[in-house]
């Protein structure tokens, strides 16, 4: 027993026009389609049949291959170049495969063979109700991509007011905090307030570019990097620390919490260059470098002061150190301090 296909839902009556020069052939189609539960409308030549998909809605079009002097192949591709043209069904009585190939190379989305005994209607009802369940798979496809984009974009805007607000607000706490340590007089308090100021500054810088940018799960490290030493510069330079930062970063970009954590990193490794790297007054350069090595990272931290001592205790209450470390843990990487000659160099080496 052949399956006819499920027709039309109720309700539902799809337009179907058949393209046919046999006016028998058109009648009994039609009829049948019509007991099918399809609205069917028949042309009986391409003039007709194109005028009446250009003027009219059709949700399947059935061709014919043989019409008069014509074939349904020199119409084909005409129907098929209309703006949302409608799937065709091709009907041939001939068994030649090279019809059938060339129908669907021209853009036919299933083909039928006529009979004498008019077993292909069966075969007909069920091409065509494959045919629109197709589109409508088609459709339903389409507007679940247009839902994930249009919830992409809503998620990407939400996140960039979100890193906007959050950007804002650490800029608020440094601007308290830095009014707070301007009102103390120099000291270790005044210090400690400064350095932890430094450390809301570098985290607040990774959340103004996310605002900035067109996508929020990187940040673009050379930029980044710039920007942080201008506000670490103008957070920690001093008549007793007239120092200078250089930065020189290749345009390398990484995920955001990275960024967030190499920022911190750079923050302390600077700040205890500033503190503790040249006598009080005496100008001096802090370096900060970031190249791609590989499948790896390099980020150098340098200067020309009076350099450490193997084994000797740190500076102050070991805070920074301590965070340095974590950090470092978080992005895969390990601290190394390379003997110069002068100076120190911090090395970190890390996975891109």
């Amino acid at each position: 027993m052949i399956d006819g296909g499920a027709g039309p839902a109720a309700g539902e009556r799809k337009r179907v026009l058949l393209i046919e020069d046999d006016a028998g052939l058109r009648r009994l189609v039609t009829r049948d389609l019509e007991r099918a539960g399809y609205e069917a409308h028949a042309a009986e030549n391409c003039a007709e049949g194109l005028e009446r998909i250009a003027a009219e809605r059709f949700d399947v079009i059935a061709l014919d291959h043989f019409l008069g002097g014509e074939t349904g192949l020199d119409i084909l591709p005409a129907i098929k170049a209309l703006p949302s043209a409608p799937p065709v069904i091709y009907v041939t009585g001939t068994d030649d495969g090279r019809v059938a190939i060339a129908a669907l190379k021209a853009g036919a989305s299933d083909y039928v063979i006529k009979d004498v005994a008019g077993e292909f209607l069966a075969l007909l009802r069920a091409a065509i109700a494959h045919a629109l369940e197709q589109v409508e798979m088609r459709r339903l496809k389409e507007a679940a991509e247009r839902a994930v984009i249009e919830a992409r974009d809503r998620a990407e805007i939400l996140l960039r007011e979100v890193n906007h607000r959050v950007g804002n607000s650490l800029q608020l706490v440094s601007a308290f905090m830095h009014l707070q340590s301007s009102a103390l007089p120099d000291g270790p308090a005044r210090d400690m307030m400064r350095e932890t100021e430094a450390r809301i500054l570098a985290i607040a810088q990774v959340h103004r570019r996310l605002y900035t940018s067109p996508d929020v799960r990187g940040v673009d490290m050379d930029d980044y990097l710039s920007g942080l030493a201008e506000e670490l510069e103008s957070s920690l330079r001093t008549t007793d620390r007239p120092h200078r930062i250089a930065i020189a970063a290749e345009p390398v970009r990484i995920a955001t919490d990275r960024a967030v954590s190499l920022g911190v990193i750079v923050t302390e490794l600077v700040t205890n260059a500033f503190k503790y790297a040249y006598p009080a007054g005496v100008e001096g350069e802090v370096r900060v470098r970031l190249a791609r090595d590989g499948s790896l990272l390099s980020l150098v931290v340098e200067d020309d002061g009076v350099g450490m001592k193997d084994g000797a205790a740190p500076h102050g209450t070991g805070l920074g150190q301590r965070i340095v470390r974590a950090m470092a843990t978080s992005i895969q990487s390990r601290i190394e301090r390379e003997a110069t000659g002068k100076g120190t160099k911090i090395v970190l080496a890390f996975p891109a």
